[in-house]
């Protein structure tokens, strides 16, 4: 089975119909995949801001344990919303440019979470107030901000991209 068959065949699932096809189930995903955008890009934002260098007198730990679970929270909303749209024009999305390119940034940034949880993470106390974080912590932050601000830029691109 090709590619594009593939596409067809995720296009025609029932649940994709659903959303093709109900006045309200497209632009209410929609709503809230910006909903968990801006829990995933304002907690990530702030977060790499402060691993940064920016807010020292934050600890690194406490702002880590309230942030991140709503990051974590945001980014089911839009890998549930996402899904879900995406099968509604699985042909469509699957061959536009600018969401392919969205799809291998987010690939590119579940690597970098994964860096993160093995060797930033565990060294957050470390770090965790009054201390500059080490140049590879802060590479990782200027990194993930760059990604996410590609990442949005992508998927409004969507709507443009052949």
């Amino acid at each position: 089975m090709d590619g594009v068959a593939v596409l067809k065949a995720l296009a025609a699932l029932p649940i994709a119909e659903f959303v093709r096809t109900s006045p309200w189930a497209y632009p209410i995903l929609e709503t809230f995949h910006m909903f968990g955008l801006g829990l995933v890009f304002g907690g990530m934002f702030v977060f790499d801001l402060r691993l940064f260098g920016v807010h020292r007198e934050l600890s690194l730990v406490s702002l880590a344990h309230h942030i991140l679970p709503w990051v974590w929270l945001g980014f089911l909303i839009n890998l549930t919303s996402g899904i879900l749209l995406f099968l509604s024009d699985a042909v469509t999305f699957g061959q536009n440019l600018a969401f392919q390119i969205k799809s291998t940034l987010l690939a590119i940034t579940g690597l970098s979470v994964f860096w993160f949880q093995r060797q930033v993470f565990p060294h957050l106390a470390e770090w965790d107030r009054q201390t500059n974080p080490p140049k590879s912590a802060k590479r990782l932050a200027l990194f993930s901000i760059m990604l996410w601000m590609a990442i949005i830029t992508a998927g409004r691109m969507i709507a443009y991209s052949p």
